[in-house]
Order: structure tokens, then sequence, then C-alpha cells
């Protein structure tokens, strides 16, 4: 991995959650990217980083690198502070979806380029977002984006679930074979916020746990769907794949758990 010049100046916001403390671990001695700045909500703003994780990190094995346990907390709702130390930024804040909406479009709009861990920009139609090796081209739907929030390098990009991103590269290796019938299961820890059984102890003897608002977000087969998506011209956004016939003729839809692709083809629609 060749490195910069200058390395570019990274904040995270939400860097005391699981998800931060991963970043920070990860991009520890990066040859590109510099954490500079963290935010967080009121309760961890003002604190040295270190004293702010001191209680609650969860990373066994990993310890708190060097470089951040000095830089004092920002409030995350102090935007332009926040933005005027940073060339972009990545988000992974636990806010609800309305609000980490609302705070990524307020940071993007400072032209600060936002790069989000967070679900609630994963339906915005001009957000693109992207499993690098899959979709790239989604990348070019920034630029209506951009028009839409008035910025000029300001953006927001998303991630897919974590279960997406593991299995959609394989399908997307397969398609030329068209593979007809696909079963997925995926074996998750019970939070992505770092919680356990200690500290969630509801979950103990619990199979199946309820994830509200998972069925109307649509989930992992919207996630697939959105990633095999095609740009839309006239209205500068990714239409959902399912409406979207292939040159191959082919129709993948992808659903949650059990997932079946099928063929569809102009003479009609079979099943292998």
């Amino acid at each position: 991995m060749r490195e910069l010049e200058k390395k570019l100046r990274v904040g995270i916001l939400g860097g005391p959650g699981m998800v931060g403390q991963r970043f920070v671990v990860l991009l520890e001695n990066h040859p590109w990217f510099q954490v500079t700045t963290i935010a967080a909500s009121a309760r961890s703003a003002g604190k040295r980083y270190e004293d702010a994780v001191s209680d609650r990190w969860k990373l066994e094995g990993e310890s708190i690198p060097d470089s951040v346990k000095d830089i004092i907390v920002k409030d995350v709702s102090e935007i332009e502070a926040v933005a005027s130390e940073v060339d972009f930024l990545f988000s992974c804040v636990e806010m609800s979806k309305d609000e980490i909406k609302a705070i990524e479009e307020a940071y993007a709009k400072t032209e600060t380029p936002v790069v989000s861990n967070n679900s609630a920009h994963r339906w915005t139609p001009d957000v693109p977002m992207v499993v690098p090796e899959i979709n790239v081209e989604h990348f070019a739907v920034i630029e209506e984006q951009k028009k839409r929030l008035g910025t000029k390098k300001g953006f927001i990009a998303v991630k897919p679930n974590c279960s997406i991103q593991c299995y959609v590269p394989a399908l997307a290796a397969w398609k030329e074979f068209e593979p007809y019938e696909l079963a997925v299961s995926t074996y998750q820890a019970i939070s992505g916020a770092g919680k356990n059984f200690g500290d969630w102890p509801e979950m103990v003897g619990t199979i199946i746990p309820y994830i509200g608002g998972r069925e109307e977000r649509g989930g992992t087969s919207q996630n697939s769907r959105n990633l095999r998506g095609r740009k839309d011209q006239e209205r500068g956004q990714y239409q959902n794949y399912r409406s979207v016939r292939k040159s191959s003729g082919s129709l993948w839809t992808y659903c949650r758990g059990l997932c079946k692709v099928q063929k569809e083809t102009d003479q009609g629609r079979t099943h292998r």
C-alpha cells in the first residue's frame, strides 16, 4: 500500500462506541489516514478519549492506541467545530435513524465527506451504498447528491449491512454461472453495539431476537438489491435491482435467510 505525502485528517463520529473503537484500532499507523478528531454525545464530550472509554473498552486483546488516548472528545452536535479539523469523517454515531440522517447531512453540507457505518442513509436514493469490488460505479450518483445538498465536495456514502458484505462478493464472482438458489446462514453477535449476556441478561435463552424495524427497512434483501442497482439517468439515483432487467436477461432477487435467485427470461419466468 503506497503512502501519501501528507496523511488525510480523519474524524470519527461515535468514537467511544464499539464500532468507533474498532475504527481507532484499524486506523492506527495507517499510511493514508490520521485520526485527529473524535466526537460523541455530550456524555463523553470534554473527556480524554482514554477516559471516555476506560470502563467500556470492548476489544479484548487490543489496547487503546497511544495516538488517540489524549484526544479530547468533542460534542458531535458542534458540527462546524468538528468539521473544521478534518478532511473527512467516518460516522458510527449512536442516535435514532432520523437524527443520524440529519446530522450526517449537516456535516456533508460543511463540505466534509462522510463515510457512514450507519444504516440510516442506506435507503436514500442518491446516497451510494458500496462494496468497492462489486459496484464502484455507484459512486457516480454522488454528483446528484451534491446538487441536492448544495455542496461542491461534501457528500455521504454508506456501507451495506454486515451479512451482505460477506456473501455478495461471492455471488458477484458466480454471476456468469447464473446460480438459481442460495441458502445463507449467518451466525452473529447478539449486538452490534458490543453488548453481551452480562449487560443484556434478557437475551439469555433467546434463539431468534426481535430487531425492531428490520422488516420495514427491508434488511438484507433490500441491501443486496441496492448493491446491484442501476442508475436512473433522469432521476439521478439508483433503482432498486428488483425493477431492473439486466442485459443478460437475468433478474436476481435476494431474500433474507433463505435466498432464491430467480431467472427471468423474455418468454416468461422459469425456475431451475
